[in-house]
């Protein structure tokens, strides 16, 4: 399951990223549906990292 959400979030994160990259380029203004997928990615992105924040820090300070 872990594989499946890790190849999932890569994927979205490759496809969102090229298609900015793309439109910067091209000088086009962004779809917003590729913006809110982008802001997507970035909450979940926050999201995870104060979840194994905590876990980290939850683990250090209980032994």
């Amino acid at each position: 399951m872990m594989e499946f959400a890790a190849l999932t979030y890569g994927l979205l994160a490759s496809v969102i990223l090229s298609a900015a990259q793309r439109n910067r380029r091209l000088a086009q203004p962004h779809p917003p549906m590729l913006l809110y997928a982008g802001y997507l990615l970035c909450g979940i992105s926050a999201g995870m990292a104060a979840i194994l924040a905590y876990i980290a820090l939850s683990q250090f300070a209980g032994g």
